[in-house]
């Protein structure tokens, strides 16, 4: 590496293996682990290595972080799930290291994209503490329907609008600036927050992360994964399913069709046997249905088909995409097999696949957990509530984590034009996990 610098290079060859561990992730430590980020990958990125490892001889001053204008901060980074999140990712580490806390960067070689993870309190061997958590992606915001730019945050008076605002970057300020507040208290269990890439797309950081983190480093058992709830506790959310059916064909000009065979013709018949399999379904009530009133049953979805190139042309390929939206409780094993007998029973098996493309898990939290009971106990909520949309809590469950889904802003806003953060939330979300942190990490309740 003769671009970096020699104190940089004695760094890099001497530093050892840091938190996430696996194939998938990349991780170099310096400055006994304060910061973990990839090696240089260009001649123009070796330089910018070398000014952030000088800058990390340098004992940070814990300063106070004013949530609203980190905000402003993040909304202005555009992290849209089909772009690195590394330079926002970058923005908070630094942020936090100021404020005094210890921070891991989990850099996936595949994606080009981080996890973080930071953490301020003692070293306990064993669950107690607190995690706060959210995602730093975003969905797009190409809508033309936008009164402002998506990307800079724009006071509306009682709101603010931006893209990611309430979904979930109004969160993640709140988490850090929590941090920052809390980095000077005599802590008696640790803060942790867990900030995650791909939400929006699979949960495929969290995922990530529950592959790759040791299973000798303690995390705290109670999180908060700071989806926009409205200010509600949320104990149970709806897995979601991806299936793909694969129809192969023979392309051939369109003029000598006896020379060809169309994958889509087939498709047809695959998808009136998907529309009478989405009808049953509806038909069922599975178990916890009941917290879900509205969709009271698993929803399929026949939401994306491709295929062709040309109109002229006999097509080779089709592929259906199928979501189907899971209960708590239920499994893939619960749901799969039926849709592989519905396609099965009219199609051609030597022409026709059908695969699992992904799962994100459903959500369901013993009422009983103690981060549930202490975030209802300060809002003053006595009932159950659910969403039909997933999270990375669901995925978090892999790693025994208890979740409960609690943060300021609407799911109806988040992924239209115009999303916007109501103010008055934000503040009370501010105040409620201040209380939550002081129960979880100071009074030590587990």
């Amino acid at each position: 590496m003769p671009e970096v610098s020699e104190t940089v290079s004695r760094l890099l060859a001497g530093r050892a293996a840091s938190g996430f561990v696996g194939s998938e992730l990349l991780i170099a430590s310096h400055f006994h682990h304060r910061h973990s980020i990839a090696p240089p990958t260009s001649r123009t990125e070796a330089p910018r290595l070398a000014e952030r490892c000088r800058s990390h001889y340098r004992d940070p001053v814990p300063a106070p972080i004013d949530p609203a204008r980190l905000l402003a901060d993040l909304v202005a980074h555009d992290s849209t799930s089909n772009r690195s999140n590394l330079p926002l990712a970058e923005h908070l580490a630094g942020v936090l290291e100021d404020a005094g806390a210890t921070v891991d960067l989990g850099y996936s070689s595949a994606s080009g994209k981080v996890n973080l993870v930071a953490r301020i309190g003692p070293d306990v061997d064993s669950d107690s503490g607190l995690v706060l958590s959210g995602h730093m992606d975003t969905v797009p915001a190409e809508e033309p329907d936008w009164n402002s730019n998506p990307f800079t945050l724009t006071d509306g008076g009682d709101r603010w609008f931006g893209r990611g605002s309430c979904d979930m970057k109004g969160f993640l300020a709140l988490a850090a600036a929590a941090v920052g507040r809390h980095a000077s208290v005599e802590l008696t269990a640790p803060l942790c927050l867990l900030f995650t890439y791909d939400e929006e797309v699979g949960c495929l950081g969290a995922a990530a992360f529950c592959d790759s983190w040791p299973q000798d480093r303690h995390l705290p058992r109670s999180v908060v994964v700071g989806e926009p709830t409205e200010m509600k506790v949320v104990r149970m959310h709806k897995g979601h399913l991806r299936a793909r059916v694969v129809l192969r064909g023979v392309s051939a000009h369109s003029g000598y069709p006896h020379r060809g065979r169309s994958a889509i013709e087939p498709a047809a018949s695959i998808l009136t046997a998907l529309r009478e399999l989405r009808e049953e379904l509806e038909s069922e009530r599975p178990g916890n249905h009941e917290f879900f009133p509205e969709v009271p049953y698993v929803a399929l979805n026949v939401g994306r088909i491709r295929g062709g190139s040309a109109i002229n042309v006999i097509p080779d390929s089709c592929v259906i995409d199928v979501g189907l939206r899971l209960l708590p409780g239920m499994e893939v094993a619960d749901c799969m097999p039926r849709v592989t007998r519905a396609v099965e029973a009219v199609s051609d098996p030597d022409t026709t696949e059908i695969e699992l493309v992904h799962e994100s898990p459903p959500l369901l939290l013993d009422d009983r957990a103690s981060i549930h009971s202490s975030l209802c106990g300060l809002i003053g909520q006595t009932e159950t509530h659910s969403v039909s949309y997933g999270s990375d809590a669901g995925t978090f469950d892999r790693l025994g984590l208890e979740c409960a889904l609690f943060g300021p802003g609407s799911i109806e806003v988040a992924h239209r034009p115009n999303e916007f953060l109501p103010k008055d939330e934000f503040q009370r979300a501010d105040e409620i996990l201040d209380t939550l942190i002081h129960q979880f990490c100071v009074e030590g309740r587990a």
